[in-house]
């Protein structure tokens, strides 16, 4: 302990933020990059005239909340002030649409990467590029608010991510780290930074409308890890820090998308290594060794914080539904005067899952709470469904759920795996569908028939792959990569808790999946019924 104090008071110590769907989370890392002390903030999205979205105001009370109990924290285990930082790491949701004017006045309300508005930008670029261009991307929004002729667009002096736009307020930097700004405009992975072709394409695109910038004078400039991105203001420390106790001065990394944050933190940015994050939404991350044969609809191509090629399976839903029908059980079980812990509520509900028949006994569920551009929804409606001879009981019940919270993720994959047939060593697999032991992990396992680990630290997830990013730019050697720093010097060979795939489950979740995609048209039905 006396240790971590003076790592403190020396302001040696690392500070990782990463801005969740529905959680803000900070880790204070030491100099061995092990997590010290921690702290978090509650917060939801919002539908505000079709779209999703979180206030600005949102943004910095729920920041400064979620520091504010970080150094509680600090306090309470160690005594200590927290004054100064060795660096500081922010990271974020990747993608969607942050639009600023030349005076830094946010132009429309942001646009999350949960807002599926934007398919006829996709189309027309995704030809215009012969690249893959998701609805989400912020490059797809830009380009959409051109066709909707919106009022805005003429005055953009500078569009961001909610990362981006962090990392500005506090450094006065326009800048972003190469993985986060894959998920706003194509990355060329041999000059790290934005393919020149395609921003000269999208400027013919646009010319005709005759605004007053081009397109690469209003993205964030790109940055790979390991550079120094900025220091910290006393107008930046004052914002995150209003008591006036932390000191301006420290470097800050690029900052990373979750998708990013997520490969650290998971020690995922070496080729033929992968992960997979399951939160409120679900995204798999694979490295590749070599281009894939084609663009393809439901793979997205971003990169590592360094800026290598990577293969990204993204899907808007996987645990909200599931969450919703705990909450269901809770309730349930506090009608009958029970007290009940959640932790306890979730193992008991996910090891039931496991009692199941693999294919789940002919049950049937969509977890769509938003549109699923890899099953072609611009909109969702969580929905149940059964004929009258499937097995309804609990255990099946809760396996359906389960498997549907990564069935659109499963569709992309077997792109990957069965028709570009790639080579994977190494799954892992973080979030808050691991946290229940075993149980997250055997579902994966079946559903991508390959070997999935679980690391201890899966838990600290991107506030602690940011910090990771953070101490890499504070202490890497001369020439050393991101890869062989995270392998030597955090994890030491660590692979965590590996799970081979079951024959019987794999074969389950195929049988799940293809009623999963004869299923759809249901689906269609409820999004059409159900306004």
């Amino acid at each position: 302990m006396s240790n971590v104090k003076d790592t403190i008071l020396a302001g040696k110590a690392v500070l990782g933020i990463e801005l969740g769907s529905t959680r803000i989370k900070a880790v204070l890392t030491d100099e061995n990059n092990v997590p010290i002390a921690s702290g978090a903030h509650d917060w939801e999205n919002r539908l505000e005239n079709g779209i999703w979205t979180y206030s600005l105001e949102d943004v910095w009370t729920g920041l400064q909340d979620c520091y504010k109990s970080l150094t509680e924290d600090v306090k309470k285990q160690y005594g200590v002030t927290v004054k100064k930082l060795g660096a500081i790491g922010f990271s974020a949701m990747m993608h969607g649409y942050l639009a600023f004017d030349k005076d830094g006045k946010l132009l429309v309300p942001f646009r999350t990467w949960r807002n599926t508005i934007t398919l006829k930008a996709t189309e027309i670029l995704s030809e215009a590029f012969r690249f893959h261009i998701p609805q989400r991307w912020s490059i797809a929004h830009l380009y959409q608010a051109v066709l909707n002729e919106e009022e805005h667009v003429p005055r953009v002096d500078y569009i961001t991510t909610l990362d981006g736009y962090i990392h500005w307020k506090l450094t006065g930097e326009r800048v972003l780290g190469v993985g986060s700004a894959s998920g706003m405009f194509p990355i060329d992975s041999d000059t790290k930074t934005y393919y020149v072709s395609m921003i000269d394409k999208f400027n013919e695109l646009t010319a005709p409308k005759g605004y007053p910038w081009k397109v690469e004078q209003i993205l964030p400039k790109v940055l790979v890890a390991g550079e120094n991105a900025g220091t910290l203001t006393a107008e930046g420390a004052k914002l995150l820090d209003p008591s006036g106790t932390l000191e301006p001065g420290c470097p800050l990394c690029p900052p990373e998308g979750d998708a990013g944050t997520g490969m650290a933190a998971t020690n995922s940015v070496a080729q033929r290594t992968g992960n997979v994050s399951a939160g409120t939404s679900v995204f798999a991350m694979i490295v590749l060794e070599k281009a894939l044969k084609r663009p393809y609809e439901e793979i997205d191509m971003v990169t590592t914080p360094s800026g290598d090629p990577v293969a990204m399976v993204h899907c808007n839903n996987c645990t909200s539904d599931l969450n919703a029908w705990v909450n269901i059980f809770k309730e349930f079980a506090e009608s009958f005067g029970m007290k009940v812990d959640m932790n306890q509520l979730f193992g008991t509900l996910y090891n039931k899952a496991l009692e199941g028949d693999k294919d789940c006994g002919g049950l049937l569920a969509y977890n769509y709470f938003s549109g699923e551009h890899i099953t072609g929804f611009e909109e969702g409606r969580p929905l149940f469904a059964r004929t009258p001879d499937s097995k309804f009981n609990l255990a099946n019940f809760m396996r359906a759920n389960l498997y549907t919270s990564l069935g659109a993720l499963k569709v992309g994959m077997d792109i990957l795996m069965k028709e570009e047939k790639i080579s994977i060593d190494r799954i892992t697999g973080h979030g808050g569908l691991f946290k229940t032991p075993g149980v997250g992990q055997k579902i994966l396992a079946g559903a991508m028939n390959a070997t999935v680990s679980v690391m201890k630290t899966a838990g600290e997830g991107g506030a602690w792959g940011i910090a990771l990013l953070a101490a890499y730019m504070l202490n890497k050697e001369k020439d050393e990569t991101l890869e062989a720093y995270l392998q030597n010097k955090v994890f030491g060979g660590d692979e965590g808790e590996k799970m081979d795939p079951d024959p019987a489950d794999v074969k389950g979740f195929d049988e799940f999946i293809e009623r999963y995609k004869t299923g759809l048209r249901i689906e269609r039905a409820a999004v059409e019924a159900l306004k």
